[in-house]
């Protein structure tokens, strides 16, 4: 049996940004139409996005002008998560290094930090968080006062971005130039953690809301450690393979292309004989192989592998995926 539509079962849809609603300046092709759905059907809408490089008032504005429904409030941002915990840790009025942007800085101010760029104002804090104009001074300097012992934050550690020309490297692999650096681990304020995921939903009043994103190891683990609904989509980072493959933690309760399939009925994947249906699909699993029966291209024949595999294999503290034989194409 399947619902009219999967969003049907949910109160409120917390979405990702980038590569879920767009990838660079430029929107993703249906996103748009389904977020401005949402209203309509009495589903409210949060947007939960690791990016710290710009504020929540300057994504609602660049969601609006690309048509999206979006108000300043239902932006949460890894920045603003990383303000809260400094200032949970830290006295008023202590100084932070800002490895990152303006917008970062900004939300630190908001939190009566105060936001400094040398070693030389003698800061007890670093923030790091994404920003495309940062440079090798700015990663010394970080390096400099986080090898001296300062608290350091990360907003995130996404180790790519996703841009309209491909993939680029995201805030993860500056923070791992520092820790490389200086032999140290920052504290992550954004997802995978729960707080961000908990803080979009109390701002809806939401009981039931759906996570969607496009990386297993930030929105649908960010997601599945909140105790949400999670549904993974195919137009950013993770693939129909590496979603089969993911560990326990990032497995995902739903798999949809895009955000159209919100409104698409979702089949239920039930366990049949020795092996599992989805839709006209079956897969089974024959020791490191699935065997699926079905069309390559639908959703539904890797819908019911994944309900095999992981069927299999319920403790996956690692990406394990399987042999794929395709049968009766």
């Amino acid at each position: 049996m399947a619902d009219a539509h999967l969003i049907s079962r949910f109160d409120a849809l917390l979405s990702d940004l980038d590569g879920v609603v767009y990838a660079g300046p430029h929107a993703i092709p249906g996103a748009v139409d389904s977020l401005q759905r949402l209203d309509g059907i009495g589903v409210g809408l949060g947007y939960v996005t690791n990016n710290a490089s710009r504020t929540p008032a300057q994504v609602a504005s660049h969601l609006r002008e690309l048509g999206a429904p979006a108000e300043d409030h239902q932006v949460v941002s890894s920045s603003q998560a990383a303000a809260e915990l400094l200032a949970s840790l830290l006295p008023a009025g202590a100084a932070v290094l800002i490895t990152g942007s303006p917008a970062l800085a900004h939300e630190i101010e908001l939190v009566g930090l105060k936001p400094v760029h040398s070693a030389a104002e003698h800061p007890v804090a670093v923030v790091q968080g994404f920003n495309p104009e940062i440079g090798w001074k700015d990663l010394a300097e970080a390096s400099y006062v986080v090898a001296g012992g300062a608290l350091w934050v990360a907003t995130n550690t996404d180790m790519s971005i996703p841009q309209a020309r491909g993939m680029a490297p995201g805030n993860g692999t500056l923070v791992a130039a520092v820790s490389a650096a200086t032999r140290q681990t920052p504290r992550v304020a954004g997802k995978p953690e729960a707080p961000l995921f908990h803080a979009a939903a109390k701002r809806l009043a939401a009981e039931r809301p759906l996570v969607v994103g496009d990386r297993l190891d930030t929105d649908i683990l960010g997601g599945n450690r909140a105790g949400f609904a999670t549904v993974a989509v195919l137009t950013g980072v993770d693939t129909r393979e590496t979603i089969l493959a993911a560990r326990t933690d990032e497995r995902p309760d739903f798999l949809i292309n895009d955000l159209t399939g919100l409104y698409q009925p979702y089949p239920a994947v039930e366990h049949d004989g020795g092996g599992y249906r989805c839709g006209d699909a079956f897969a089974s699993v024959d020791g490191d192989s699935v065997r699926i029966s079905g069309d390559q291209e639908n959703l539904d024949s890797w819908r019911a592998a994944c309900a095999a595999w992981w069927n299999a294999h319920p403790q996956a503290p690692e990406a394990t995926g399987p042999v794929l034989e395709w049968i009766g194409q």
